[in-house]
């Protein structure tokens, strides 16, 4: 069996490069050949990754959540199996998944071979995200830290920029479907969700990743907010983040479905797993166990 491992040196604080060695001589243990690349790029990544898919057994990968989201955009629909090694900043896929962040946690998951297959979203027919959709105040704070402040400070180096950048919560308006429902709203945040943890935050923690069911949030406000009415808001996402989706809240929505529609100003940015994606209006769409993955045993998932 053929095993291709990809990996992104600067992900995280870069240490990866340093454990090529026991990587492989572990990977050895499964697979009879095992091919080892640095990536240059995202581009490069999920290039290597689609021509992988043809070609190996498995591809196992490790990098934080944009990595994720890229080497989602390579597999498309191919089922190849993928094995995770969590190396980035928030990793909240590998929290919904129940992986070990640790490098030899990581590797023994994939070792034991339990296979199992979640599911993904796809974004207006074309782009693929594991765990989450999202527009409005914070959300681009993980494409817009600098990755040497990551590196150096961890998730801190995203509260530091996310006071910096986001004293002035936008108001957006909303409008559209999320399964049967309908729904218009002014808001300064929606999460749509496949996954269990955003930012570290265990928000949509008593969520399934195979029950083909997508849960959606948005913070509410009014169109033109004055200043205790600003001052909730914060205080409803900062509720959010902590008490995650079980709290009840006026100004917080919840809505769940296995097809969300939303229409929107142009120039507001949607954040796909922690990378910058699309503006304006996006249509989301559950994907059931598309994603073939080596995960823990007995794991809910």
């Amino acid at each position: 069996m053929k095993c291709l491992f990809l990996y992104n040196p600067k992900s995280g604080k870069g240490k990866i490069g340093k454990h090529i060695g026991y990587i492989r001589k572990r990977l050895e243990k499964k697979y009879d050949t095992v091919d080892i690349v640095p990536t240059a790029s995202a581009e490069d990544l999920t290039e290597r990754v689609r021509a992988g898919a043809e070609e190996y057994d498995a591809i196992v990968f490790s990098g934080g959540d944009g990595t994720f989201n890229n080497v989602l955009q390579g597999v498309g629909e191919k089922d190849v199996r993928l094995g995770y090694l969590p190396t980035g900043t928030a990793n909240d896929v590998a929290h919904s998944l129940g992986i070990p962040r640790s490098l030899r946690g990581a590797l023994k998951v994939i070792l034991k071979g339990h296979e199992d297959s979640v599911d993904c979203m796809r974004v207006n027919g074309e782009r693929y995200v594991m765990y989450v959709a999202a527009a409005g105040t914070l959300t681009h704070v993980t494409y817009e830290t600098p990755q040497d402040h990551k590196r150096a400070l961890g998730w801190f180096a995203y509260f530091f920029q996310g006071i910096r950048k986001n004293l002035k919560l936008e108001v957006f308006p909303m409008e559209g479907t999320c399964g049967e429902k309908t729904f218009s709203e002014d808001g300064v945040l929606i999460f749509i969700m496949n996954g269990r943890s955003i930012a570290g935050f265990p928000i949509n923690k008593e969520a399934s990743m195979q029950d083909g069911i997508l849960e959606v949030a948005i913070i509410r406000q009014a169109k033109r907010p004055n200043l205790l009415q600003r001052i909730g808001a914060y205080f409803s996402l900062a509720t959010l983040m902590v008490f995650g989706v079980r709290i009840k809240k006026k100004d917080i929505r919840f809505l769940h479905g296995d097809r969300v529609q939303i229409s929107t100003k142009e120039h507001i940015v949607w954040d796909f797993d922690g990378e910058e994606g699309i503006k304006g209006n996006i249509t989301v769409e559950v994907l059931p166990r598309r994603v073939h993955l080596f995960v823990p045993a007995k794991k809910k998932l």
